[in-house]
């Protein structure tokens, strides 16, 4: 009864406290016979399954250091008339629904550690080998079984260590597997990875495994794929993946890839018809497709290799690729394909098609180590390029409209892909087009592109009016457009915006009969001080211009305008107005907020019939007129002008002026038919201030009579402030003090004087 009673506590404590020290050094040894390197922190005795030792760490062979799994129990296969003569006693290894714990180095805490649960495995250890008849468990969703075997012979060396950083990208690759298959659901048919093993434990690295995978269905945020199968060997320490497919919702995938463990060099070939878009975004590369809508799945072929062994990895790839009905930044293009190739240094893009309803691109690029080439034909609607290209070109394109897209051919070259180094040349063809508004029938042009600058050369624009030749550059890098020798007969306000549109509100002012001829040089430059543009001009048909209010006919004119930094210099400005010249020149600021002006007028000869008629509604038979003006002022502010000048009539009737006009009437009453005598010649000098003409030699001279005045003529306030005498001329002079005594005062307003005399 004792002896039941002992063996029964016995059985009890085994089971309950467990084996000492001694007894579990014994199976750690025994383990390490057999080629497992392990520590066991518990051992126990079940009356079922025998000896069961838990908390079981196993160890990388080579490397005690590195821990490879935790298992929570083991039952041992125990031989134990062997273990009493301490011979090998273990025959096997049995697990049973318990939990594989592998403690990746990069894990925080033991939660995150990736796991196999529900793990169950039999290991059985004939003479000199590992013989695993199955094993398998619950890994992230995925279900995982294994079967193999290993030779451990009894003279069995570890070949070399692994270095602490191969280890620990090993770690991070198990961890980095078994967060992402967290990130899986599996709505089908639970996957399954099956792995088939052979080799010598000594020469692990060049042991042999077959794996595949099978999975049903899995689901990854919106990303669904369906049919996975993924074949793979590893022998002679190189991994084949002879199979890679799956299907989804718009296509399929299918590629293999190979590596070798020993020159570290994988190759690859792949093909795939998948939702692209929605595959990247599922494994968080979104980024690269952001700007892409995809109403057909793409198709890409590509097959390539890398050398892991080079830092940094080198890679190199050839493939096709051809996308059908997509949208890049809500601009829809029909078609884009082409072929492509990259071994670490070059680069080439050829064959690329890419369709739009304007028409169609095609190109031909090269990129390699100081060598940079692009060939290009298109016609295809250029603003439809305005979503690829910089913000600068992208201002530059939607200046433009197109009734009909272009005609480009172009070749390249430079030193990289900066543009700084690129130079070339071709050819541009435009059919009815409008620039910045203003409307061309046609153009063409040679191009020639010089490190940032784009020169067209030999240009010739067409419109109904006319026609402009030249060559202008934009320069990019400068900023700026330099113009050389541009001949047009175009109408000046309406192509001027293709120089400068702030321009325009300075030239819009010339309103010329029939364009005239125009040679254009110089530099614009974007937002930036020190333009310098010239214009010179030359209208026979002359122009209509507007001066004090009324339009003044100036026939056959000419003459000069630079545009500078802020100021307009009109300068050589000649015409003729009434059968008379006309000259005269003008500096005006452009500066914002800076209208101030100076200017100068000289005129020759005009028919002062004509000019009475214009201004004064009055009818004269004869008269010429001359004079010259020089004033400053600001914008057009009347008041604000200063100025001096001189003016005279010969032959002509001075009492055209209608503020003289009631002075021919009051002389003539008392002084009969003297009136109209007095007006052969006049002439005065004069300035002009704050509205005010004031002058203090006013002289009207006749053959016998004259009259001789001065005095403020307020033409902005509509008043007259003026004295005049008659004076005599001739054998009449006897009777001057006679004439002294008919001296006249105007008051009142310009339009309707007050002359009375001053004596009377």
């Amino acid at each position: 009864m004792a002896a039941i009673f002992a063996l029964g506590w016995g059985g009890w404590y085994l089971a309950k406290r467990g084996f000492g020290r001694q007894w579990r050094d014994r199976v750690v040894e025994e383990l390490h016979k057999r080629g497992v390197e392990a520590s066991v922190r518990r051992l126990t005795l079940d009356p079922v399954r025998g000896l069961i030792a838990q908390d079981v760490r196993i160890f990388d062979f080579k490397n005690r250091e590195n821990t490879l799994a935790v298992i929570s129990e083991i039952a041992l296969d125990i031989n134990y008339a062997a273990l009493l003569h301490h011979q090998p006693f273990l025959n096997a290894l049995d697990v049973r629904g318990a939990e594989l714990t592998i403690p990746t180095a990069s894990a925080g805490t033991p939660a995150t550690y990736p796991r196999i649960t529900d793990f169950r495995a039999h290991i059985y250890f004939p003479p000199e080998q590992i013989y695993v008849s199955q094993a398998e468990g619950m890994f992230g969703g995925l279900r995982i079984s294994a079967t193999g075997q290993l030779i451990k012979r009894n003279d069995y060396k570890p070949s070399g260590e692994i270095s602490e950083e191969e280890w620990s990208q090993r770690m991070m690759l198990i961890q980095r597997v078994a967060d992402e298959l967290r990130r899986f659901n599996f709505p089908g048919e639970t996957p399954s990875l099956q792995v088939k093993f052979s080799g010598d434990l000594s020469q692990f690295e060049a042991a042999r495994a077959e794996a595949t995978l099978r999975a049903d269905r899995l689901q990854r945020g919106t990303y669904e794929m369906k049919d996975l199968a993924v074949a793979a060997e590893w022998t002679n320490q190189t991994l084949n993946v002879t199979q890679c497919e799956w299907k989804d919702t718009a296509g399929s995938f299918s590629g293999r890839t190979s590596w070798s463990r020993e020159t570290k060099v994988a190759d690859f070939q792949a093909r795939s018809t998948l939702d692209a878009k929605q595959f990247l975004g599922a494994i968080g590369f979104e980024q690269f497709l952001a700007d892409l809508t995809l109403n057909s799945p793409p198709l890409i072929e590509l097959s390539g290799s890398g050398n892991f062994a080079e830092t940094p990895l080198r890679v190199s790839v050839i493939g096709r690729a051809v996308v059908e009905n997509f949208a890049y930044r809500t601009v829809p293009f029909l078609k884009l394909s082409g072929d492509f190739s990259w071994d670490g240094e070059r680069g080439m893009l050829r064959g690329l098609r890419l369709r739009h309803e304007s028409g169609e691109l095609t190109a031909d690029l090269l990129e390699a180590p100081g060598d940079f080439r692009f060939n290009l034909e298109s016609n295809i609607e250029p603003s439809t390029l305005r979503a690829i290209t910089s913000p600068e070109v992208t201002r530059f394109l939607g200046e433009w409209e197109w009734r009909r897209p272009p005609t480009v051919r172009f070749s390249l070259h430079g030193e990289s892909r900066a543009p700084a180094t690129w130079m070339g040349d071709g050819t541009i063809a435009l059919q009815r087009t409008r620039f910045r508004g203003a409307w061309m029938n046609g153009a063409n042009a040679n191009v020639h592109l010089d490190k940032g600058a784009l020169t067209f050369d030999n240009f010739r624009v067409t419109r109904d009016e006319g026609v402009g030749t030249g060559s202008f550059t934009y320069d990019f890098l400068k900023r700026e457009v330099r113009l050389k020798e541009v001949k047009t007969n175009l109408r000046p306000a309406e192509t001027i915006v293709w120089i400068e549109p702030k321009l325009f509100k300075h030239v819009a002012p010339y309103k010329f009969r029939q364009p005239p001829s125009i040679v254009a040089n110089g530099v614009i430059h974007f937002g930036a001080p020190n333009d310098s543009l010239e214009l010179k001009v030359d209208a026979p048909a002359g122009m209509d211009y507007v001066f004090l209010g009324k339009t003044l006919p100036v026939d056959r004119v000419s003459g000069r305008l630079l545009f500078t930094d802020n100021r307009l210099q009109l300068t050589e400005i000649a015409g003729r107005l009434f059968n008379g010249d006309v000259r005269g020149g003008a500096d005006i600021s452009l500066a914002k907020g800076d209208p101030h002006y100076q200017a100068n007028l000289a005129l020759e000869g005009i028919d002062f019939p004509r000019i009475a008629d214009l201004y004064f509604k009055y009818e004269t038979p004869r008269g010429r007129l001359s004079g010259s003006y020089d004033w400053t002022g600001l914008g057009s502010d009347a008041r604000s002008m200063r100025g001096q000048g001189s003016v005279r009539v010969n032959d002509g009737d001075i009492f055209a002026i209608p503020v003289f006009g009631p002075l021919s009437v009051l002389i003539g009453a008392i002084i009969p038919g003297v009136g109209y005598s007095l007006a052969h010649k006049a002439n005065a000098s004069f300035t002009i201030k704050e509205g005010v003409i004031h002058t203090d030699d006013f002289k009207v001279s006749g053959k016998l009579f004259g009259m001789v005045g001065n005095g403020d003529v307020r033409f902005l306030d509509d008043k007259l402030d003026f004295d005049i005498r008659v004076d005599a001329n001739g054998p009449a002079i006897l009777l001057t003090p006679v004439y002294k005594l008919f001296e006249y005062k105007g008051e009142g307003s310009i339009s309707k004087p007050n002359w009375h005399p001053k004596r009377f």
